[in-house]
This record gives structure tokens, C-alpha cells and sequence, in this order.
């Protein structure tokens, strides 16, 4: 195991140690989203995360994004699904491309970016929901998401810190299902 992955690896543990010592938002960090009273499920229904929205629901993996997490996502924008993606997958090939596309622990932008400055190379792997590796980079100042197969995504809009975990929109699809 690398060292980047090791760092990786405990840092949803560091996350569910922080968010267990007092008060919420004193313990925000600078750059840090704001905290919402929404969970994931309800942040990713409707706007431009309603597609989806409707291929969680499809994959029947709406109440893990209400439950206790956290969880990052890394939710591909409307935009992202090009096609008939969404509508032509079954419940499992939808449920596989989301299990790709979410992160054990709450991650923000500023946590990434920390690390990717942290590392020598200038790129962090994470482990996904299915065992795949997220790979993040910098383009400029845009941070990227490489997926298993070599899909990119560039992390874009507003990252949203819900009860669960945090939304990280991104541009395009990590893992795309299986036909």
C-alpha cells in the first residue's frame, strides 16, 4: 500500500473522530462548505442532480444516502449523462456506476487539495463503495477525478455538506453502467 493510499485510507476515520468532539461549527475548517440540515438523498433529488437522482432511486440505493454516513459523492451533473445512460441501465448496472461514484467519509475540495499539495506526485487515490480507485489531480486549478477505467471528471459547481457526508458535482461519469 502506498503512502498516498494509506493517507487515504485513515482519513474517514480522522473524519468520524473530529465530527464526534462538540460543537459542529466551531470545528468547520476554513474553506470548509457549510453544513445544510439535509441529507444526501435529499441534496441530489431534483435540479441538476435529478438525473441522477433517478438512477439512484433506480438502483434502490435512495435510503443509503439518507442514512447515518458519511459519505462523499461524487455526483455527475445532469449534463453528464449523455444519451439514453440513465434510462437504457437495469437496477444493477445502475447501483454499480453509483457505489463508483461515492467515497467513504466526508471529503471537501479543501481536503483534497491539501492532500494533492501534501503529495509529491500531485495525485491522491481513494477508495470507492465498489473497491475501484478514484484517482484526484489538478488541472490548473480545477481538481480532477479519474476514474478506474481512465473516465475523467473535473469537480465543478458548489460542493454541498449535508448530515451524511458532502456532494462534490462533477462534469462527467467516473463509471458508466453496463448496458
Amino acid at each position: 500500500m502506498t503512502r498516498t493510499m494509506m493517507r487515504w485510507a485513515v482519513a474517514p476515520l480522522a473524519v468520524l473522530a473530529l465530527a464526534a468532539c462538540g460543537d459542529r461549527e466551531a470545528e468547520t475548517p476554513a474553506g470548509a462548505p457549510a453544513a445544510t440540515d439535509e441529507t444526501l438523498a435529499q441534496i441530489v433529488d431534483g435540479g441538476d442532480l435529478s438525473t441522477l437522482d433517478g438512477v439512484i432511486e433506480k438502483a434502490g440505493l435512495g435510503t443509503v444516502l439518507e442514512g447515518v454516513g458519511p459519505y462523499t459523492v461524487l455526483a455527475p451533473v445532469n449534463a453528464a449523462f449523455t444519451g439514453d445512460v440513465a434510462e437504457q441501465a437495469d437496477a444493477a448496472a445502475a447501483a454499480a456506476m453509483i457505489r463508483a461514484h461515492i467515497l467513504p467519509g466526508a471529503v471537501t475540495r479543501a481536503d483534497i487539495a491539501k492532500a494533492l499539495d501534501a503529495d509529491a506526485d500531485g495525485k491522491v487515490e481513494m477508495r470507492t463503495m465498489d473497491d475501484g480507485l478514484v484517482t484526484f489531480s489538478r488541472d490548473g486549478t480545477t481538481i480532477v477525478a479519474t476514474g478506474p477505467g481512465g473516465a475523467t471528471a473535473r469537480l465543478t459547481g458548489e460542493e454541498t455538506a449535508a448530515t451524511n457526508g458532502v456532494a462534490q458535482p462533477i462534469d462527467g461519469l467516473l463509471v458508466a453502467p453496463a448496458a
